[in-house]
């Protein structure tokens, strides 16, 4: 079981993003949680997790999120704004794939 965390600056938008890679998930067979929490809330779940996704929105933040994460090997990566912006599951799906290659 993957353990996904998606987060953004307040939690409201990756809530959606979180819901589609879980109907595409679901519908690839993936065995994984997704959750979708604020940025603010990621201390809490270092250890529950095995990748981060990054909104967009939050790049600025990548170097200082992979700097938090560096003690858990957690896989870590920006949603490409393309996907992100039109909530594709997917594509999503593809990209934690290619994370856990």
């Amino acid at each position: 079981m993957t353990r996904v965390l998606l987060i953004c600056g307040a939690g409201a938008s990756s809530g959606f993003m979180a819901n589609a890679i879980r109907k595409a998930g679901k519908k690839r067979g993936m065995e994984m949680s997704v959750q979708a929490r604020s940025e603010s809330q990621l201390s809490e779940y270092l250890n529950e997790i095995d990748v981060l996704l990054i909104g967009p929105h939050l790049k600025y933040m990548e170097d200082e999120l992979k700097e938090k994460t560096s003690d858990y090997s957690i896989k870590i990566s920006v949603i490409p704004q393309n996907i992100y912006g039109t909530l594709d599951g997917n594509k999503a799906c593809d990209l934690i794939a290619s994370l856990l290659e």
